[in-house]
């Protein structure tokens, strides 16, 4: 298939080659394991003048194995022919080890507008001032790149964060930009448990806690002073002297019901009412009133106010 001289003119700009990489520690430069910059040959440089790439230089890292992708900047152009050098945590990204094939090829990213960040353990968040310290981490960065994972060293410790988003692209460069940078809750966040509620139905109302029974006198079982078993019957009740009723029975006399239920063993409260102050019960007492009133009633004595009877035949 021919080209026209447009698609030609693109591809003589564009820089894409294959490399064997290694970790910076390599060639003595661990400190580069704080940013994205890698160390590319300096056959690199002449090629890269010669197309006449723009500034800042920006590459996109392919592993062609396991497929992942990163982009990165460029430091220095110093390494040995065929080999380039990138920090160590872009390899652990891209999957691969010490000598595998990865391939270079210059891009052009946007700057970004938007990033969310989320850190793999809460101690990140912990720290004073967390913005602060991922501002100034990210100076020796030149682009990110969505499903990265960032390293920021801090007090001697190590704090990974993933890329989970960013605008206006996947990739995006932060040199010389404003870029807003979003929090989202660290890998290892829990959401405290919520006390679970007891379900009550609506028809039985619990009770509170401290409530004190009624005193009920009286209602326990019934026993004789004699020992011998009581029938078992309901709690006396007791009611007020005046509203109990008295019958009177064939001769004429009002029995107590008080009399009556002590004859069946029982204990009643209120038989006093039956009796009064001199102990004598006042049925009785209305009885010997009745009698004296019919002794009064009947006649006196007279002597010799009978019949005459002569001693004479």
């Amino acid at each position: 298939m021919a080209l026209d001289d447009e698609d030609y003119g693109d591809l003589a700009s564009m820089f894409e080659q294959n490399y064997r990489c290694y970790p910076v520690s390599f060639i003595d430069k661990s400190h580069l394991e704080k940013g994205d910059k890698i160390i590319m040959p300096p056959s690199a440089l002449d090629r890269l003048a010669h197309l006449q790439i723009d500034y800042p230089m920006l590459f996109k890292l392919t592993n062609p194995l396991a497929g992942k992708v990163s982009h990165c900047g460029v430091l220095e152009f110093v390494a040995d022919e065929g080999l380039i050098y990138i920090p160590y945590w872009m390899m652990e990204n891209m999957l691969l080890q010490e000598g595998d094939i990865v391939n270079v090829k210059n891009a052009s990213l946007s700057k970004g507008t938007y990033v969310k960040l989320q850190p793999h353990t809460t101690d990140f968040l912990d720290v004073s001032n967390p913005k602060a310290i991922l501002e100034t981490s990210l100076r020796s960065y030149s682009c990110l790149t969505t499903g990265d994972t960032i390293m920021v060293p801090y007090n001697n410790k190590k704090f990974y964060i993933d890329i989970v988003e960013a605008k206006p692209s996947a990739a995006i460069s932060i040199i010389e930009t404003d870029c807003e940078v979003d929090f989202a809750p660290p890998l290892d966040y829990k959401e405290p448990e919520k006390p679970l509620k007891s379900k009550v139905s609506p028809e039985v109302e619990e009770e509170p806690p401290n409530k004190i029974p009624k005193f009920n006198p009286f209602s326990g079982s019934a026993r004789r002073l004699d020992g011998k078993p009581a029938e078992a019957v309901a709690a006396p009740v007791l009611q007020p002297h005046k509203a109990e009723a008295t019958t009177s029975d064939a001769n004429g006399s009002t029995p107590s019901t008080s009399g009556s239920r002590k004859r069946s063993g029982k204990l009643v409260f209120g038989s006093n009412a039956d009796q009064n102050s001199n102990g004598v019960p006042k049925p009785a007492v209305k009885e010997a009133k009745q009698e004296s009133s019919k002794k009064e009633e009947e006649p006196k004595f007279q002597a010799f106010t009978g019949k005459k009877y002569s001693l004479k035949n």
